[in-house]
């Protein structure tokens, strides 16, 4: 039998899926809000809960992390935001703003423009995609680093829309610097975004508006003594939970081994990672569909809730030894130690003074 070229099997792979998954595109918005509402209602009761001077310090822990965990699922939904059409789901772009992307300060102006990107085959995992970092040729130091730092993502948050934002507003020089580099959900810190136009532009000034407002408003009661300042310190710390979290995710949603050139289809779909069933855990850490991350890779149109049967669908058609199961994962322990792995054999190799 002929080996297919690259080009063949790129073609294979995606004709395939697209194939036996062409009845699941269609966005069902009663989960859709089902979903964001239950996440935020749990997320926010439990963030109270642990604010609160009631309860013995375990409960006010455990709401904690039942906060982190039910808001980390809501943010989450910053990345459907960025593949539905508007029409799909009525109305979900204000209600996840609302909800979500106001009060924690992440309106989805951060994601959207930026994301889709990504999942540009000719930027893929190259200097040019914002979200592609080769972490697996990295010293261990640097991958305990990048997750590190991720905790103190709620202070520069909290300093892009208090502080730098409305200064920004009368300093154009600043102006250009936040919108290049302080206004985008990255890992490439190369990464420069242009400024919006179009309808996209007022959307931005909307948003950022109502940020540095809900921002000042909560500091300004802080200040007065409304919110204590303990109460305050709690919400920081759930806050950064939520970032750690999805840098963990981050730290397995893909490979991370290619080395800055362009990859085919197959390739980027390999480097990509599945966590499917029988695995529970990744329904809390890859929440929303993430935990079949190559597959949205494939298939970047599908909504959340229909991966999970086009995996399995997938998976019936093209059984081991095919494509596509290799891109399925058993969990997070094995990824983080594949990559670590990695990045020790590079610690070993690499010359001393290079990252």
């Amino acid at each position: 039998m002929t080996a297919l070229s690259v080009e063949e099997l790129d073609e294979q792979l995606a004709r395939t899926a697209g194939r036996l998954t062409r009845d699941l595109h269609h966005a069902r918005p009663v989960l859709y809000w089902t979903d964001l509402l239950f996440s935020s209602t749990l997320g926010y009761a439990g963030l109270l809960l642990a604010m609160s001077a009631r309860g013995g310090p375990w409960l006010r822990l455990g709401a904690g992390m039942l906060a982190a965990f039910a808001l980390y699922r809501g943010v989450s939904f910053i990345h459907e935001l960025t593949h539905l059409k508007a029409s799909a789901v009525p109305g979900f772009w204000w209600g996840w703003n609302v909800l979500i992307g106001v009060p924690l300060l992440l309106p989805s102006f951060a994601y959207e423009g930026v994301h889709n990107l990504h999942h540009v085959p000719s930027r893929y995992g190259t200097a040019r995609d914002p979200e592609y970092l080769p972490l697996a040729h990295m010293r261990p130091v640097s991958l305990v680093l990048f997750l590190v730092v991720s905790a103190l993502v709620p202070v520069g948050l909290w300093s892009r829309f208090a502080v730098l934002g409305p200064l920004s507003w009368f300093w154009p020089r600043l102006r250009r610097l936040v919108v290049e580099r302080a206004s985008s959900l990255i890992i490439e810190t190369g990464f420069r975004r242009e400024p919006p136009v179009g309808r996209r532009k007022w959307e931005w000034w909307g948003l950022e508006l109502a940020c540095t407002l809900w921002a000042w408003t909560v500091l300004a009661l802080v200040a007065m003594g409304v919110i204590a300042p303990r109460a305050f310190g709690v919400f920081l710390v759930v806050a950064s939970a939520v970032a750690v979290l999805n840098q963990v995710r981050t730290l397995v949603a893909h490979l991370w081994e290619n080395d800055g050139r362009p990859m085919s289809v197959t390739a980027q779909f390999l480097d990509s990672v599945n966590v499917p069933p029988p695995g529970v855990l990744a329904v809390l850490w890859a929440p929303v569909g993430l935990r079949y991350h190559a597959l949205h890779h494939l298939l970047p149109g599908l909504p959340y809730h229909a991966l999970g049967q086009a995996h399995r669908r997938l998976v019936e058609a093209m059984p081991p030894p095919a494509l596509y199961p290799r891109a399925s994962h058993p969990g997070l322990g094995t990824l983080l130690r594949r990559l670590f792995a990695r990045s020790a054999v590079t610690a070993r190799e690499a010359p001393r003074g290079t990252r």
